[in-house]
């Protein structure tokens, strides 16, 4: 499959059209073409927002005009992206480093047209399977629900706990808080990623331990601060007179260590070699925790929420796609406007883990340094991304974003909020509307900004940013959101020519933890375990952790 990409140089017309964005990127340092010109340009709105299925964006307080857009969807057409993401969920080699297809989006198909539409990868069917461990889900989260299957002691279970790191949890993490108060929750759910000793701690403080699942996430079953906290859990279960295969679900590779019946467990449930991690959040790795958090039916009404933005994705033309469009001004604000950072804004408390899930499915997905072909890039790609949910963010960052150093913003917005009890007013007006203004000043604010004599009371404005507007906060709603993003991502990854699959950057600082791992352990074997070959620095903060106090210099 030929890879163009916007960012790999010696493609002549590649060539072309870039070099036209950056000299087309120079009108927008003059005045003439500030945003507060730009806003009010008639029919500015309309012709610079779209909608789809209760979604709907409005980019109109983007730093672009007509050309610009026109040569940003030119680009889109010439790199082939939309054909590409069609490729993607055929099953076509997407990910090459790896040699694997991206088939995420396979796990929302509705039920009937997943069995009814055999996907072959190496001579399996995708959907037979999907479809089959969806069925094995199912019928184990009504069982917990019912009281069929129960802890050791016969009690049934209220509280489960998520350990695993990464695409492991922090997508399921949003998605648990953000479903949150319109749903039924059944159990209540707990995260453990970090190795720290004292994450566990303040779980283990919360949960009754005969009535908590524990379950274990990875795909390899072999990731080291998943196999550091099973060990914990294993520890804890045995000390608390309770038995692994009472308590521990496993959601792991077919034939890892997770899924040894050697080692038996309450269940354990199969990943596929064909989701990545940061996009795994509608498989298996989400389903077991959220079925039972939410039940079978609300993980199914959010995979139908990601099935209709998935559609949508597939099917408008480049023009009308919206995390298509999305995509292209990503591009355009890093590599022609440069601006190195993105904030995700959401003016819903429930959508306060959306920036973390992001920052993990963006920044691993698209901050690569070589195309897919492995050839240096005319610089790296990939934005800084970070959130904080509104209004709390106005009181944390938003000096800076108005005054400091610039950065694009995706201010997110809710029209019926989950609440739906009687509504106080303060100075005329519901919490609810307070939030819509403040999210509508701010956008205005940083595009128009405002002038002033005194100079520390001045705004220039010409600050970007775009509204994402759901409906509701219903598991719908959360689902198109979630796979808006993922889109979004892998336009972005296809037009620039880069690899949206693959993460080698996160192993360089693993293989160096296991030369370190070693040392400790050394250590723990020998108390004279000498760390005078290790560098200055190394050597200091070894001694330290084994000392337990700082040494003096």
């Amino acid at each position: 499959m030929k890879q163009p990409g916007l960012l790999q140089a010696g493609q002549p017309e590649i060539d072309l059209l870039y070099n036209r964005l950056a000299v087309k990127s120079e009108d927008f340092h003059t005045d003439r073409f500030h945003l507060k010109h730009l806003c009010a340009l008639p029919g500015r709105f309309a012709d610079f927002s779209l909608a789809a299925n209760d979604f709907f964006l409005d980019y109109s307080r983007q730093r672009l005009d007509n050309e610009a857009l026109a040569l940003l969807f030119e680009a889109a057409e010439a790199t082939g992206a939309l054909e590409k993401f069609r490729e993607m969920t055929r099953g076509n080699l997407v990910n090459t480093t790896e040699k694997r297809a991206a088939l995420h989006m396979a796990t929302r198909a509705s039920e009937s047209s997943a069995s009814k539409q055999p996907l072959t990868i190496d001579g399996h069917d995708v959907n037979a399977g999907i479809n089959r461990v969806n069925a094995e889900i199912r019928d184990f989260v009504e069982n917990v629900h019912t009281g069929r299957l129960t802890g050791t002691s016969g009690s049934p279970f209220s509280d489960a706990v998520v350990v695993g790191i990464g695409g492991s949890y922090l997508g399921c993490e949003f998605v648990y808080h953000a479903m949150g108060p319109s749903m039924d929750r059944r159990i209540a759910l707990h995260f453990l990623p970090n190795v720290d000793i004292d994450d566990f701690a303040g779980i283990i403080s919360r949960v009754n331990p005969e009535k908590t699942l524990w379950i274990i996430i990875s795909k390899s079953y072999t990731t080291t601060e998943t196999m550091a906290n099973l060990n914990q859990v294993l520890a804890f279960l045995n000390a608390e007179g309770l038995s692994p295969k009472d308590h521990v679900v496993t959601v792991t590779a077919k034939g890892s260590p997770g899924d040894d019946p050697e080692n038996p467990v309450l269940a354990s449930f199969h990943m596929f070699d064909f989701i990545g991690g940061r996009y795994s959040v509608s498989s298996a790795v989400g389903g077991v925790p959220l079925g039972l958090a939410y039940g079978w039916e609300g993980f199914r009404r959010f995979l139908d929420g990601c099935r209709c933005m998935d559609t949508h994705a597939l099917s408008a033309p480049v023009h009308e796609n919206i995390p298509l469009t999305a995509a292209l001004i990503s591009i355009w604000n890093k590599h022609f406007l440069g601006y190195p950072a993105q904030a995700i804004i959401p003016y819903a408390s429930r959508l306060s883990r959306l920036a973390p899930h992001i920052q993990q499915l963006y920044m691993e997905s698209i901050g690569k340094s070589v195309s897919f072909s492995g050839k240096e890039l005319r610089h790296p790609a990939g934005s800084i991304i970070f959130g904080e949910p509104g209004t709390n963010a106005q009181h944390s960052f938003f000096q800076l974003a108005h005054q400091g150093p610039a950065f694009p913003i995706d201010f997110i917005g809710v029209a019926v909020p989950g609440f739906s009890g009687p509504q106080a007013q303060s100075k005329g007006v519901t919490n609810h509307q307070e939030l819509w203004a403040n999210l509508l000043a701010q956008a205005r604010a940083l595009a128009l900004g405002r002038d002033n004599e005194d100079p520390a009371r001045r705004f220039k404005g010409n600050r970007p940013c775009s509204i994402i507007m759901l409906n509701d906060l219903e598991p719908e709603s959360i689902g198109q959101l979630l796979a808006f993003y993922e889109a979004r991502t892998i336009f972005e990854g296809f037009i620039l020519g880069i690899n949206p699959f693959d993460q080698f950057g996160v192993e360089l600082g693993k293989v160096m933890a296991g030369d370190l791992r070693r040392e400790i352990a050394a250590r723990n074997q020998d108390t004279d375990h000498d760390f005078s070959h290790l560098d200055a620095p190394d050597q200091f903060y070894l001694d330290m952790v084994f000392k337990k106090n700082i040494p003096g210099k």
